[in-house]
Parts: C-alpha cells; structure tokens; sequence
C-alpha cells in the first residue's frame, strides 16, 4: 500500500504487531494524541497518556480501553512547563517500568498570547521543546533498555516562521510574535530530533520529527477570527492545500513510531507518512531546522535553562 496525505493510523499499523511493547504519549487526553495512543493500544501496545488534566485523561484512557478492549493504558499527569512536573512524572514511571519502545511527544501548545513560566521562560519554547527535551532525556534509562527504541517529537511547518533565536528564545529584549514563537519551538522540535539521534544512536535509539499536517484540534484554542484568517490566506497561497482528519494526522506519528522503513534512521522530518525534503510554506523543512551545529547548540541551551548536564554521548 502506498502511504500518503490521507492515510490513517490504521491503514499504518495494518500486519503491525505491538504486542510486548511499551508507549508513552504526551497530550494524549485528546485530539491527535488520544487518536495516536488508541492506535498504538489497538495493535497491542501497553501505552501510557500523559496528559496534564488526569479527568480528561482518564476519559480518554476509558475511550480507548472500550474501543480496543485493551486494558493496558494507565495515565500520568506531566505539566510540560513545569520541570517538577516533569521530574515527578519520569520518576513515577521509571519505578513502575524497565523499558520505553515508543516514546511520542506530542502534546504543545500553538500562538498563545505571551506567558512565561515561573522560572521567567517563555510559554511556547518550555511546553513544546524544554518540557519534552527534559522529559525524553530522564526517561533514557528505560529507552536503552528497550530495542531500537524510536522517539517521535511533533513538529509542524509552522517551523518555517522562524528559527531558533539562540540569544533571546525567551523574547526578553525583542517584541514578542506569538507565531515567530511557534515558529522557533517547533523549529526546536527538529533540532532536538538531529542531536538525540547523534548521541544516542549507539545505543539503537532514533528520533524523528514529524508534521502531521493541518488539523483542526484544540491546538487552535487560542486563535482569534484574524488568525484564522492569516491561517487560511497563508494555507491558500501555497496551493494543494486541504485539512486531514485526526486519524490521518496522526498517522505520521504512528508511522513514524512503527514503520520497518525508518529503522536505523533518524534526525529527519517526516510528512503524509514519508521523509520529507527541504521546502517552503506549507511542506518539506527550512534547512535550519536540520543544522547540525544549530542542534547542538540547542543542546547546550536547554541544559543551560534547566540547569542540568544530559552528556548521554
């Protein structure tokens, strides 16, 4: 079967067997995230939501537990902008479980009006990169011990509005854009996907970022009517351009998190469940986003911002 921008996550996983393997999912309470951990969970896997509402989790883990007759889901609450938050969640996990097969960050926010975490970080990089760079990085131990473990970063081609501003991420002494921020938190996704697959390679772990496509979920919350007008004019220009449904924008994911194809392979961007190639607009990467110096360079950022060393190397 040939893949592409309309396939589903079942169509992906078709002769798939998960069975003996462990998921996580970020963001999973609903959306593309509910739509990945249930696919995951249909063809055997043991999958974790890792939500920030443990109600809304719950409802979701009980969606997916009837529509697959699995009972292996279970649910954790991790506030991606609060690294406690973060700490508790791995440090639960880790004691309950040895191994990680598929770890899918997926949950993250989209041109927010400015917050800033209490620690003074600007709302969108800590939700969408550092939260996910620390959570991935503590959960290393369980990863190694499974084999040829894949972590999935969602991405999107709003990565295309920026790169990374590696002297102000935080917008201190620059006027804040709500999109220029979405830009570089997603252009973040990618790079942190090149650096975790050169350090960890060794060990049979790949990454790879994903664009699952244009969706309409509750990432779009904080739109306004002028937004969605930027949006559509934008979408338009660039010609083609149609929605997916949540089963097929999550396809990538899944397929990202599954397929025999990207075995070995990592540090790419993937698209409509294939690799993708550099572009513009609203499909392929900005070359930036795969800069290996510039991937380093976040590296060294976010442990800077965190104030912890992950060598991992």
């Amino acid at each position: 079967m040939t893949f592409g921008h309309d396939t589903t996550t079942d169509e992906v996983l078709a002769g798939i067997d998960l069975a003996g393997k462990r998921a996580i999912v970020t963001g999973a309470s609903t959306g593309l995230g509910e739509e990945t951990a249930r696919a995951l969970a249909s063809r055997g896997a043991a999958v974790t939501l890792a939500v920030r509402d443990t109600a809304k989790g719950e409802a979701a883990a009980g969606r997916i537990r009837a529509s697959t007759g699995s009972n292996n889901i279970d649910v954790g609450v991790a506030e991606l902008s609060v690294p406690d938050s973060v700490r508790a969640f791995a440090k639960t996990w880790l004691a309950g479980n040895t191994k990680l097969d598929i770890l899918i960050n997926n949950a993250g926010i989209m041109a927010c009006p400015l917050a800033r975490t209490r620690e003074g970080w600007e709302m969108q990089f800590a939700t969408n990169h550092l939260g996910h760079f620390l959570l991935t990085c503590l959960l290393v131990p369980a990863l190694r011990a499974a084999d040829k473990a894949r972590v999935v970063n969602l991405s999107s081609a709003g990565h295309h509005l920026s790169n990374v501003d590696f002297d102000d991420p935080h917008f201190e002494r620059r006027d804040y854009d709500k999109w220029v921020s979405y830009g570089q938190s997603k252009t973040a996704n990618v790079l942190f996907s090149v650096e975790l697959t050169k350090r960890l390679a060794k060990d049979g772990i790949t990454a790879n970022a994903v664009h699952p496509g244009g969706i309409q979920t509750e990432l779009g919350r904080h739109l306004v009517p002028e937004d969605i007008q930027i949006l559509m004019a934008r979408t338009q220009s660039s010609g083609g351009f149609k929605y997916k449904t949540i089963p097929s924008g999550a396809a990538t994911s899944v397929w990202a998190a599954t397929s025999p194809t990207l075995t070995g392979r990592g540090g790419l961007y993937l698209e409509d469940c294939g690799i993708a190639q550099p572009g513009s607009g609203v499909s392929g990467y900005s070359p930036y986003a795969r800069d290996e110096a510039g991937a380093a360079k976040l590296w060294a950022l976010s442990e800077k911002t965190l104030g912890e060393k992950f060598p991992l190397a």
